[in-house]
């Protein structure tokens, strides 16, 4: 979301997708921000997004949407590794993360190859 003149809105939650095989930003990844909801447990699709051509995913969450919760962010590993031409031992990668503080920013990298992945809590 940007319009002339004003800075873009930043969204309380982001992240970044880079692909460590290739040492390059994974353009074009596909995600899903989901929030688990206390009623009934049931998982709550929040949106869906596509990582920009430096593998970051802006406009997850519009800023006031953020509450104290379980989080889950899905990426689909084996779409990105297709594109490429190559296979990948993990399908999908969920990431599942709890926001205690509504007020601060969350940042939830991914760094991924066909053979392994890792995330840790950015800023």
């Amino acid at each position: 979301m940007m319009s002339r003149g004003v800075e873009p809105v930043s969204s309380p939650l982001t992240t970044h997708v880079l692909d460590t095989a290739s040492g390059s930003p994974a353009r074009s990844f596909c995600l899903c921000l989901s929030r688990l909801e206390v009623h009934g447990q049931q998982w709550t699709e929040l949106g869906k997004s596509y990582a920009d051509p430096e593998g970051r995913c802006p406009g997850l969450l519009p800023p006031g949407h953020m509450k104290a919760g379980t989080y889950k962010l899905f990426f689909n590993t084996k779409g990105y590794w297709r594109k490429r031409g190559q296979e990948s031992f993990y399908p999908y990668v969920e990431v599942v993360f709890t926001i205690t503080n509504e007020t601060h920013k969350v940042h939830v990298p991914l760094l991924l190859s066909p053979w392994s992945y890792t995330t840790y809590r950015g800023s």
